[in-house]
């Protein structure tokens, strides 16, 4: 188009469809668009910019939404896009790049997860971090040429010297078959302890692993915690989010947070007898929602702003917020 062309509309994703603009491709006549058009989960895709039409899906992961992408910053060139369906991963279009980061996940610590945070111009140079589920995440300097890695500094010195308790990923079955991404933290892995099951708030947000301060005091005063992607949850594409649809307090989100429970009981990870639930924001009515509907399953419950009244929350709601009661 020319400068003095008028606006038009490149893509239009209908309600219930994710996506957007990444950047512009070297050659000028396409752009490099996110879209769950068409399928399940957000794909990286090529986009003609004359007509809107995909010309290419590039990368896509059927359980999991496109994450980080990473272009040649002249040439914009895909080299790699990442997902996380419990940790991350990444698909390499460069296998310079690929190298480096096999390289650098063999330097730093045990499990950690490597991340490029900057880098010179020449690339000779990088900033790298080390994303730990026991520690603080770890910076470094890294020299690409002689793959020689430098220790720059901890995000939290002071909690180095202390030992902590480790995040596994697990995998929940809800009673109607639907696989759940949790996390689980815990001191003791030889008997059963009380259970903190921490909710996260959005509800469309979700838990990711690392280092989750609140999980680790939890686990150094005894407790497991157990982290949960109920259904609703954003990340694992358009289905799964709006799988949580008019399910909250009664319906499927709840249960997908008690056969978590019920799980963690089957696995003796946690006592029967001494379970509590937690939560902030959506948590919170979550907590509430438990406590209400099950109180058999929770010795307590720690509600944190969570809204106990779901009328008066969308009475709450500015005008400028309107959209948001069609989800």
């Amino acid at each position: 188009d020319s400068p003095k062309s008028e606006w038009r509309d490149l893509a239009v994703f209908p309600y219930g469809e994710e996506g957007g603009m990444v950047d512009f491709c070297g050659d000028g006549e396409h752009a490099l668009m996110t879209s769950s058009v068409g399928r399940e989960t957000t794909a990286l895709t090529k986009v003609k910019l004359s007509d809107g039409s995909t010309t290419e899906v590039i990368a896509f992961n059927d359980k999991a939404d496109c994450g980080g992408i990473m272009l040649d910053e002249d040439t914009k060139e895909v080299r790699a896009v990442s997902f996380n369906y419990a940790r991350t991963e990444r698909t390499f279009f460069d296998e310079e790049l690929k190298g480096h980061f096999d390289r650098l996940e063999g330097m730093g610590p045990d499990k950690a997860e490597v991340s490029l945070v900057s880098k010179t111009r020449d690339e000779a140079t990088w900033v790298v971090s080390f994303r730990r589920d026991d520690g603080p995440t770890e910076y470094s300097l890294y020299d690409t040429a002689s793959h020689k890695l430098t220790p720059l500094f901890v995000s939290q010195p002071a909690l180095s010297d202390y030992k902590f308790a480790h995040m596994e990923d697990v995998r929940i079955q809800a009673r109607d078959g639907l696989e759940l991404v949790a996390y689980l933290t815990r001191a003791k892995a030889d008997t059963p302890t009380p259970l903190v099951l921490c909710v996260h708030g959005g509800p469309w947000a979700r838990d990711f692993w690392g280092f989750n301060s609140a999980a680790q005091w939890f686990a150094n005063r005894g407790y497991a915690c157990l982290q949960v992607n109920y259904r609703g949850s954003s990340g694992y594409g358009k289905s799964f989010l709006h799988k949580g649809d008019k399910e909250w307090g009664v319906g499927a989100m709840q249960h997908d947070l008690t056969d978590a429970v019920k799980w963690a009981v089957d696995q003796g990870i946690a006592d029967p007898e001494n379970v509590c639930i937690y939560g902030g924001s959506y948590g919170g009515y979550a907590c509430l929602a438990g406590l209400t509907f099950t109180p058999d399953l929770y010795k307590c419950g720690v509600d944190i702003v969570g809204p106990s009244n779901i009328k008066t929350l969308l009475d709450s709601i500015p005008p400028y917020w309107g959209p948001l009661r069609n989800d």
